[in-house]
């Protein structure tokens, strides 16, 4: 006992020793000195180009952080304009991330060494309280090849696409009806508000077979869209917040998120187990029901959690993105120095092809403007100037070089941002940021290495004829029978920082009946 008690003497009076402090201070010295140009728990990459503002230790936190969340995009395009396609930052815990804005590069990554780069543990646990850990897109390997599969045979299924055509046209006269109220009181609308409804409740119908109701409610909203909306909120702060896991817990927002997500997954699971409830299900043809009599590899019904988490995912990855890029779309087509004769042209189309008809599938795929509004959509504004997942990034599995001889070593994360390569003009040519839909009619389409807003190789989205057809079909039916005018048509928006690309302020317009 008094040698124990001699020992903790000892170490006692070395503690407080200025040899002790010494050790401590040499220690910190050391670190600071070896983490003085990079974030600690990344490696030292005099190779690559790097912003100012480095801190010892922090890496690049303090300088993302003092910038604004309305400017962070414009951050990344000046850091590309000044430091070229290829650089990096570190952040501390997280790591290196090296920005790849090149085709070449993005390519690379997403479909020439696809499995080489993965999405990522830290990327996922800052997800997963909203996709879940069975979703398609969290997901690498033979999980992810399963979902992939059944996913990608029920988008291709013809009764399917039928099915789902009729549900856009039914929830676009919702979207008809309100607007004819408005224009009857002239209100002002929340477009952005109002296409979110829209998509959430399309979703609802095509995904499991009963719409959320959205549009009937708009003035008081419905219960699983907040809880959607907060907990990606809270998601999209996690991804520029390395230290998110610490400041949740000491606030409130960890039991929010708790709260958020339970509710969700008890939403979804309580239709799960009515339709199992309902007993003959053969006249259904939504997105459930087909997992729900698929099997799983080893001839066993599908659990809870992959019908859940997948619902879910599938619900997120295709309400936002759509909503906004109806929103943005608007915008560029009726701002004060927009070409007026863009919409001219839309308007005389929609009245010569659509008429007063009710859209179809099939008259919407034979429009002899579909495949103007397809690009007009998808290959120039709104999904390139203002994409809806304005960044992405990967993690690296093994050691591997870029197109353009970046080293990329295992353990890294590659990233590459949609909205800036979007705005470039060494990718697109001196009038990149020109809203012309014209440069694309009868023109050869562009790389998905250049435009990457749907993705390409194995990961590329499943549900791109599926999300076209929903947007001409609300955008068809508007012209039809509406004048459009911004309440502020030379304001420029301000996005949010999001997972998505949200207008802070939504999009105010009025509405007119049109003289037909």
């Amino acid at each position: 006992m008094s040698t124990l008690t001699s020992l903790f003497r000892y170490v006692l009076l070395f503690a407080v020793s200025s040899e002790f402090l010494a050790v401590i201070l040499a220690l910190m010295v050391f670190y600071v000195y070896k983490h003085r140009s990079h974030a600690i728990g990344s490696r030292l990459r005099p190779d690559l180009k790097q912003p100012k503002g480095v801190f010892p230790i922090l890496g690049h936190l303090p300088l993302l952080a003092s910038v604004p969340s309305s400017g962070l995009y414009q951050f990344f395009e000046k850091q590309y304009n000044e430091l070229g396609p290829v650089w990096t930052i570190t952040l501390p815990i997280f790591g290196r991330i090296i920005q790849i804005d090149s085709a070449e590069n993005v390519e690379h990554v997403l479909k020439t060494n696809s499995y080489n780069f993965e999405k990522g543990g830290a990327f996922k646990g800052i997800l997963q309280d909203l996709l879940g850990t069975e979703g398609m897109n969290l997901n690498e390997g033979e999980k992810w090849r399963f979902v992939r599969s059944l996913t990608s045979r029920v988008f291709n299924t013809k009764a399917y696409r039928e099915y789902t055509s009729d549900i856009f046209v039914t929830e676009s006269r919702k979207v008809i009806n309100y607007l004819d109220k408005a224009s009857s009181q002239g209100t002002v609308v929340d477009f952005q508000a109002l296409m979110l409804y829209f998509t959430l409740d399309c979703l609802g119908s095509t995904l499991f077979g009963e719409t959320f109701g959205c549009l009937e409610n708009i003035e008081h909203g419905v219960a699983f869209g907040v809880s959607l909306d907060e907990l990606l909120e809270t998601c999209t702060k996690r991804l520029i917040n390395p230290l998110w896991k610490i400041q949740e817990r000491m606030t409130s927002v960890d039991k929010k998120v708790k709260h958020d997500r339970q509710s969700l997954r008890n939403h979804v699971l309580e239709i799960i187990e009515k339709r199992r409830k309902d007993g003959n299900h053969a006249h259904r043809k939504d997105f459930l029901q087909f997992f729900l009599d698929s099997e799983d590899n080893k001839s066993q019904p599908l659990s809870d959690d992959l019908l859940i988490d997948n619902m879910l995912t599938f619900t997120t990855a295709g309400r936002d993105t759509t909503a906004h890029a109806l929103t943005w779309m608007f915008y560029l087509i009726y701002r004060d120095d927009s070409d007026e004769s863009i919409r001219a042209t839309l308007v005389r189309e929609v009245d010569d092809v659509l008429g007063g008809s009710i859209p179809t599938h099939e008259t919407l795929k034979n429009l002899k403007f579909a495949e103007a509004w397809y690009d007009l959509i998808t290959k120039v504004p709104p999904l390139r100037i203002f994409p809806p997942v304005p960044r992405n990034l990967r993690y690296c599995v093994k050691e591997d070089i870029l197109p353009d001889g970046t080293k990329v070593y295992a353990g890294e994360w590659v990233a590459w941002s949609s909205y800036v390569m979007g705005r470039s003009e060494s990718v697109w040519g001196p009038d990149a940021k020109e809203f012309r839909p014209s440069r694309w009619i009868n023109s050869v389409k562009p790389s998905l290495g250049k435009f990457n807003s749907f993705g390409l190789g194995p990961r590329a989205c499943p549900g791109q004829h599926h999300a076209t057809i929903q947007v001409l079909t609300v955008i068809g039916m508007i012209l039809q029978h509406f004048d459009v005018k911004l309440e502020e048509p030379s304001k420029v928006p301000t996005y949010a920082t999001s997972l998505a690309f949200p207008m802070v302020d939504g999009l105010k317009i009025r509405v007119s009946r049109r003289q037909l």
